[in-house]
C-alpha cells in the first residue's frame, strides 16, 4: 500500500471566475435542450430521447450549481472582510 501513497503535498485549489463559469455551463445545457427539442420525434424513433433529457437535467443541476457557487462566493467574501476588519476593543 505504501507504493500508492503520495509523497508530496496536494496543490492548492485553483480559484477563478467560478460563478460565470457555472452560469455559462447552465446556459449551454439549456440551449442544447432547446435545440434538440424540435427533433424529439427523431430521437424517439431511434430510442435516444435520453439525449434530450440529459440536457434538461444538466440545466436543472446547473441551477442548483449557480445557487451553490453564489452562496460559496458570498461566504468567501464575508470571511475575507471579517479577516481584514479590526477586532473590537474589549471594555
Amino acid at each position: 500500500m505504501a507504493k500508492w501513497t503520495p509523497q508530496h503535498e496536494a496543490p492548492e485549489p485553483l480559484e477563478g471566475p467560478i460563478v460565470p463559469t457555472v452560469v455559462g455551463g447552465t446556459i449551454l445545457w439549456f440551449v442544447l435542450f432547446l435545440v434538440q427539442l424540435p427533433f424529439y420525434g427523431w430521437f424517439d424513433e431511434r430510442e435516444a430521447t435520453w439525449w434530450v433529457w440529459t440536457c434538461l437535467a444538466g440545466a436543472g443541476l446547473g441551477l442548483i450549481g449557480i445557487w451553490y457557487v453564489r452562496k460559496r462566493d458570498a461566504a468567501i467574501k464575508r470571511a475575507a472582510t471579517a479577516e481584514k476588519a479590526p477586532a473590537p476593543a474589549a471594555e
